[in-house]
């Protein structure tokens, strides 16, 4: 059997390759065409008097104020934020970080509750701790009272209370019980105080949850429907 001869490879004729090359220089004058007519040939900006100004260029006292970049057109193709100062910089950062905090207290609502009973459950449970201690020491207080009453009573015995020419003089330890038993008492009353507004914050809190898990299951609901 004869031997069949390999031919070579046939190269592209030299009008393909002037064709090919003629189509890639098309492309890339038409590209650069794009990019020359998307390049900013005016700014738009405000002065502090609020007057609107155009230009081919901002003036340094305000190139850290917002502007808007125009085509030739007068297209905007662009826009530039004004510097924020530090105290709006501040501001925006915590405004991120409360939208932080709402993401994770949403995340652990969805988490730990499956119901709004549940919240409704745990909310009593912590108001009736509350009461009880508010209770206790009321009781506590009531028992003070009637302590100092006591003492007070002892008291009308000598000076400077008593009348009586032959009066004595107080006894040290009496007047320091009732100083003692004063101060336990307005210490007592002001965590009363503490405790009456604990019990108002926690009867808000809880309502502001159920409120926002309310939202949050009623926003599944309507994703999944």
């Amino acid at each position: 059997m004869r031997a069949r001869r390999s031919e070579p490879p046939k190269t592209m004729s030299r009008t393909a390759q002037v064709t090919k090359l003629a189509f890639a220089l098309t492309c890339v004058c038409a590209w650069g065409a794009a990019c020359r007519a998307e390049a900013p040939a005016a700014y738009k900006w405000v002065d502090d008097q609020g007057v609107v100004h155009y230009g081919d260029s901002i003036p340094p006292q305000y190139a850290q104020k917002e502007s808007t970049l125009l085509n030739k057109q007068g297209v905007p193709i662009g826009h530039n934020e004004a510097t924020k100062t530090p105290a709006e910089l501040a501001l925006t950062a915590d405004a991120e970080q409360r939208m932080a905090r709402q993401k994770q207290h949403d995340s652990f609502l969805l988490a730990t509750y499956t119901s709004v009973k549940d919240i409704e459950q745990l909310r009593d449970e912590r108001l009736l701790q509350i009461k009880g201690q508010r209770v206790a020491a009321e009781q506590y207080v009531a028992s003070l009272g009637e302590r100092l009453t006591a003492l007070q009573t002892r008291a009308q015995n000598f000076k400077p209370y008593s009348t009586r020419p032959d009066a004595h003089r107080m006894p040290d330890d009496l007047a320091e019980q009732m100083v003692h038993t004063l101060n336990d008492i307005r210490a007592q009353k002001a965590a009363l105080n503490t405790s009456q507004q604990e019990e108002a914050k926690t009867q808000a809190q809880f309502q502001t949850d159920i409120d926002r898990y309310k939202e949050l299951r009623a926003a599944q609901a309507a994703v999944v429907r």
